[in-house]
């Protein structure tokens, strides 16, 4: 069962909507520091701006929507909506950064002018700085309810912040030398910076729409259940496990002693989702109990079993390569 954590909710729609409140303030600031400039490297910054009004609108559509429950027309749930929300911030940084480098050419083959660089720098620097603590904040629990939505958000905002440091050291270079060619120079370096950001948020997007193993997580699961292993856990194999937003789903196939009853390994099978809800509080656990027989006598650590055909004389590592194998006696 699929099990909509509120508290999550709430905390995500929270920064969500903090996020798009304080980039609505910074839009509106870096825009009037461009009109008051006419700046390229300012204009590179507003222009990012634009993008994070748009992509954390989407992003708090998509925290809404994947709160939802599961239903019929979505088994196990709404929470991809995330994956492809990040995705879309992706490309939208992206293209941002596309507009700011032609903008920027532009600029040095036509000619740079600019205006009351020291209030435009004023007003970028201050920006730059509330950024900075938005975009940790929006990582930071975007990590705590596993939203990656509000993680790419962050980093979003993060580049947002770094991108107006830079600026604001452009333009302090620029107000010292007189160079005005500094201007859209930086604002190309920006524009680089930014294009790496997007297209990590699209990698990681299509990686988590792939299905991608997360090596991490994977590993994690593994050394929880060798923690709880017993000794009539004869083998753990075909390990599998996919996210679907704050969702984890692990299934996985178990071979017990073969005149175990169905409520014992009922039993086991709650024993162990209660074990791996420490890791994922929302994980969904499916387990496939396979029957022992004979050939895994060699492999089973159970003495006291009195059905035993033969001893045991093979002993395996219990971890994740071997979960996501094939069954020990095929082997």
């Amino acid at each position: 069962m699929i099990i909509i954590d509120a508290n999550n909710f709430k905390i995500k729609k929270r920064a969500a909507w903090l996020s798009l409140i304080i980039g609505l303030g910074m839009l509106l600031g870096k825009l009037a520091a461009y009109f008051i400039t006419g700046s390229s490297a300012i204009f590179s910054d507003a222009a990012e701006s634009i993008v994070h009004i748009a992509a954390t609108s989407m992003a708090l559509y998509s925290i809404y929507l994947s709160s939802k429950p599961a239903d019929e027309n979505h088994l196990y749930g709404h929470g991809n909506i995330e994956y492809f929300s990040a995705g879309i911030e992706g490309f939208l940084i992206v293209l941002a950064a596309i507009v700011i480098i032609y903008f920027s050419i532009e600029d040095m083959i036509h000619g740079v002018k600019t205006e009351q660089l020291d209030i435009g720098t004023a007003i970028i620097a201050t920006a730059g700085m509330v950024n900075l603590f938005l975009g940790f904040y929006l990582v930071k629990i975007g990590k705590r309810t596993n939203s990656l939505t509000l993680i790419a958000d962050g980093k979003h905002v993060l580049t947002d912040s770094y991108t107006s440091i830079g600026v604001v050291f452009g333009l302090i270079l620029v107000l010292t030398t007189d160079l005005l060619i500094i201007d859209p120079i930086i604002a190309i370096i920006v524009a680089i910076n930014i294009l790496i950001t997007g297209y990590q948020l699209i990698r990681s997007s299509i990686g988590e729409l792939m299905n991608e193993t997360d090596k991490e997580m994977l590993n994690t699961i593994s050394i929880q259940l060798c923690e709880m292993r017993k000794d009539y856990w004869i083998d753990i194999h075909h390990l599998r496990f996919w996210k679907s937003g704050e969702n984890i789903f692990v299934d996985f196939h178990l071979i017990l002693p073969f005149y175990f009853s169905i409520k014992q390994s009922h039993i086991e099978e709650e024993h162990i989702e209660d074990k791996l809800q420490e890791i994922s509080p929302n994980a969904g656990v499916r387990i496939h109990m396979d029957y022992c027989k004979d050939e895994c006598c060699k492999f089973c650590d159970l003495q006291t079993c009195t059905h035993r055909k033969e001893p045991k004389s093979i002993s395996f590592e219990w971890n994740y390569k071997k979960f996501i194998a094939n069954p020990i006696y095929t082997e």
